[in-house]
């Protein structure tokens, strides 16, 4: 099929709108709000300087103090990647084998990292407002090869995890959060990567804060992460001792050295993004058929992303509709998270993966679309992604090629 044939057809209206709105370059979902090139240099001239590039070096102890500080918790275990840390997570707690309850609507490294630990996923559908784990639908899931629950802070805003908790309580689970999109992120007094047995950060190029690939464990005791520590740098205590069956999971210095400049900007690239996010909500809350997630009460946000759901029949339009659309206007959403992990074809055959199963992941799953937002996107630039969805909404009734 050729590209044009691929493009929704275009009425007066699309042609008149791109006219006036369509972007010379490209504006993708997210972009890294990178440190100074100059800083960078200056830290990088010590690395030359001591050629310790990796095992702990100083930047590598320098950040994972830095980050304990900022996100007002204790015990902080940097990694190579999100993914990485995750399997370690589950390592740490001797969950290899059984089933674990968990969201389809996530990445799939969430779902893989149970699979590559012999893990079977019991998929648990989501609630309709925050797109996280229902706790209401995880009790009749729970059977006697359960051994933990994984859930995700989807899109930053936190699950309900004091009614997870109870659940967990009642039956003696683990609790192990992928906290991907949570950093920064306060629920109460306190930082949302408190709860559970473990929380797992994701400092990958796109996220909110950065060190170009890279992750952090989140554990609650002293005891905890020295078994983590011991995990990731292959089950080694010293020169000549080796305690387990670990790998290797460690932050080099380069990663670490940038996430130290990272770590100085995250509040700016926090208040940039909720100001962006405040004329998103403006601009969108009007429209018919555009769903849009507002501040939970007593948390505080790190405006990770701005996703919105498509109803076709308000909107008049449906979300990959409005996709393909956009792209046109060179404006690169995203449908996170579409399809489905239920959906792969290795998992799609467990029984909890029937679509029966998961009503409010498949529905939201169709609709969701998640629009540019990054520190650098000017705000001049966001009014114009919302006047362009507000001018594509077909209403009821009008005529459409």
């Amino acid at each position: 099929m050729s590209v044009a044939a691929q493009q929704p057809p275009q009425d007066a209206a699309v042609l008149e709108l791109l006219h006036r709105y369509r972007f010379e370059r490209p504006v993708h979902v997210t972009r890294p709000t990178m440190p100074s090139r100059e800083d960078y240099q200056r830290s990088l001239a010590r690395l030359w300087e001591t050629g310790w590039l990796t095992n702990d070096g100083e930047f590598h102890q320098e950040l994972g103090a830095g980050l304990a500080r900022y996100l007002g918790v204790e015990h902080v275990s940097l990694c190579c990647n999100g993914t990485v840390a995750l399997l370690i997570a589950l390592h740490a707690f001797r969950i290899t084998s059984g089933e674990v309850i968990t969201t389809p609507f996530t990445f799939p490294a969430t779902i893989h990292a149970l699979y590559w630990n012999r893990i079977r996923p019991v998929f648990c559908d989501i609630d309709e407002k925050t797109f996280n784990l229902d706790p209401q639908r995880i009790e009749a899931l729970i059977g006697p090869d359960t051994r933990a629950i994984l859930p995700v802070h989807v899109f930053g805003h936190p699950c309900d995890v004091e009614a997870i908790q109870a659940i967990a309580d009642k039956h003696g689970l683990h609790v192990i959060y992928d906290a991907a999109h949570a950093m920064g992120v306060r629920y109460g007094d306190a930082s949302v990567l408190e709860h559970g047995d473990c929380s797992i950060l994701s400092f990958h190029a796109t996220k909110l804060f950065s060190t170009i690939e890279g992750g952090a464990i989140v554990s609650r005791s002293e005891v905890q992460r020295k078994r983590i520590d011991y995990l990731k740098n292959f089950g080694i205590e010293d020169e000549e001792t080796v305690i387990g069956p670990g790998i290797n999971g460690k932050m080099n210095e380069f990663q670490a050295a940038f996430g130290l400049l990272q770590l100085e900007m995250i509040e700016q690239e926090i208040t940039r993004r909720r100001r962006l996010t405040e004329i998103y909500r403006e601009g969108l809350r009007a429209v018919p058929g555009l769903r849009i997630q507002e501040d939970m009460p007593g948390v505080r946000h790190n405006y990770a992303y701005f996703p919105v759901l498509v109803d076709p029949e308000r909107y008049g339009r449906s979300r990959d509709e409005l996709h393909a659309l956009l792209r046109q206007f060179n404006v690169h959403s995203r449908k996170y998270f579409h399809p489905l992990c239920s959906h792969y074809p290795f998992y799609s055959a467990l029984p909890s993966a029937g679509r029966e199963n998961l009503p409010v992941a498949e529905r939201v799953a169709e609709r969701v679309l998640c629009l540019p937002l990054y520190g650098t996107l000017g705000e001049d630039a966001v009014e114009g992604i919302c006047a362009i969805l507000a001018g594509l909404r077909s209403k009821p009734g009008e005529a459409r090629a």
